[in-house]
């Protein structure tokens, strides 16, 4: 029996007045967030909410979401995260699909969240920004506990970005979300008392598992930006002596260009920066250690692993190209489409062996048996070992371009086309060609001041790529689309520019 607030309820006894969530000037004790939890638990509880309830939440990264979110799991409540810009047709689909009995949101993000609960006669909650101290007597609340669950009942599900189809619901047991912060305390080598800072939406797996659910789990300070502005979280990370900070890649690139003068001493206290979501460019990497005196270190997973699945050696450091090896307590392995484990640097598909494999897709039964085989989770990139064990994603299946019979993998090429000095940001994809099936196509955003010059950039890839991998099309943009936690959104680049550029 088990419950993810369980190591808040513990932390509270322990270290109450330890801040643990801090929002600029607004800070939350341990003890105090413990009571604000109980204190909400009871209002679900009088909703009607009771174990095994789907409830939907929609809100941004504030203390709220922390106080909400675990307030539902207080009661036994599996949690539906959703994107505070998610429309009426999204939250209908979720609606639809996960059967769910109560809506829950932001008040400034609640438009559609309510509509869609009025419209289906759903019971509806508006969270709004708590006062200094709770509004009601907490001692009951916190007296009456939280619900115990099975190791294998549904605490989240997580909905996929649906960019091969309809969005699935991830659902990841009290189980894999609570093996999360087990695995990563060794892998981070963490202590009471981190400082931890984050501006990715905590409606995203890698900020509520990884970050937020890690950071409580150890007793740990965790310090919230929405959204995110670089010069603020900069701000954050020297003012606040933040220890741990957790982004995406197009994150750390934005400090980089807003770094101004500021200097790795501003940074002293930082000892570990973590990336994941997309693959982090090798020159970003190596400016950013330069500029900041800290290294970022590079991990790996998926929805469908709550996060987690590998993270850099904290003793060797970041090894570029790769995300590290497996963190503990899991297994990959390389295949290729028979199933055959492949060996060192062979390109295959990667298979994830580990405690935070989801239960499967909500009611998706199909879809689950594709991609779980026998605990096995199919994750559809393509990736390789190095000798010493580091994993190397080379792209999605999806990703990969077929020309004239030759695979050209966008990553590599993204990567070359990163250590050009004039670029920022770039995203290499295929786009259909007559005469090759399919043609290297880049939309490249440029440095302020810089020129863009197509021939220039051909010139520089022919000289460290194939010439089959050298973009042919290249469009220069002021910024590449990007989702809610940062992520380039190559889906959403417009595919028309690219294909009438010459």
């Amino acid at each position: 029996m088990a419950n993810p607030v369980a190591a808040l309820w513990r932390n509270a006894e322990e270290s109450p007045d330890l801040v643990a969530v801090r929002d600029g000037e607004r800070t939350l004790s341990y003890s105090g967030l413990r009571d604000r939890i109980a204190c909400r638990a009871r209002e679900f509880s009088a909703l009607g909410v009771k174990p095994g309830d789907r409830v939907l939440f929609i809100a941004p990264s504030v203390p709220e979401f922390v106080v909400t979110y675990y307030a539902l799991h207080t009661v036994g409540a599996t949690v539906i995260t959703m994107n505070v810009m998610s429309t009426v047709p999204e939250i209908d689909y979720v609606v639809d699909d996960s059967g769910l009995t109560t809506i829950v949101a932001w008040h400034a993000s609640a438009e559609a969240a309510e509509h869609v609960a009025r419209a289906r006669e759903l019971p509806f909650v508006e969270v709004g920004a708590f006062e200094n101290d709770p509004d009601t007597p907490a001692a009951d609340a916190v007296a009456a506990g939280y619900v115990e669950r099975d190791e294998d009942d549904e605490a989240v599900i997580l909905y996929t970005s649906g960019t091969t189809g309809k969005p699935k619901g991830a659902a990841l047991t009290v189980s894999n979300l609570n093996s999360v912060p087990t695995s990563f305390h060794s892998a981070l080598a963490l202590e009471a008392g981190e400082r931890w800072a984050t501006a990715l939406p905590l409606f995203h797996c890698f900020g509520q598992a990884v970050v937020m659910h890690n950071a409580l789990t150890w007793k740990g300070t965790l310090s919230l930006l929405s959204p995110f502005a670089p010069d603020v979280f900069m701000d954050r990370l020297r003012d606040e002596h933040i220890t741990i900070a957790c982004g995406v890649p197009t994150m750390w690139n934005a400090m980089l260009q807003a770094a101004g003068d500021r200097q790795a001493s501003d940074f002293a206290d930082l000892r570990l920066a973590c990336s994941g979501g997309a693959s982090l460019p090798g020159e970003v990497l190596r400016e950013f250690s330069e500029r900041f005196g800290c290294t970022i270190l590079e991990g790996y997973g998926l929805t469908e692993t709550a996060g987690a699945t590998t993270f850099s050696d904290l003793n060797e450091g970041p090894k570029v190209g790769t995300i590290g090896k497996p963190l503990p307590g899991y297994t990959v392995e390389i295949r290729d489409p028979d199933g055959n484990v492949l060996p060192a640097e062979a390109v295959g598909e990667v298979f994830i062996l580990g405690p935070s494999v989801m239960k499967g897709y909500w009611n998706r039964p199909d879809a689950t048996a594709s991609t779980l085989q026998d605990g096995w989770l199919a994750t559809g990139d393509l990736g390789s070992t190095d000798p010493d064990g580091n994993i190397r994603i080379v792209d999605r299946k999806k990703d990969l371009i077929i020309r004239g019979g030759y695979n050209v993998y966008p990553k590599e090429v993204e990567e070359v086309l990163y250590t050009h000095p004039d670029i920022v940001e770039v995203a290499v994809i295929g786009v259909p060609d007559d005469h090759y099936g399919e043609e290297i196509a880049a939309a490249v955003a440029l440095r302020p001041g810089a020129t863009g010059d197509r021939d220039t950039l051909r010139a520089w890839c022919k000289e460290r790529l194939s010439a089959y991998k050298v973009p042919r099309i290249i469009v220069f943009v002021d910024a590449l689309p990007k989702g809610s936690t940062g992520k380039i959104l190559k889906r959403a680049i417009d595919i028309d520019a690219l294909t009438s550029a010459t």
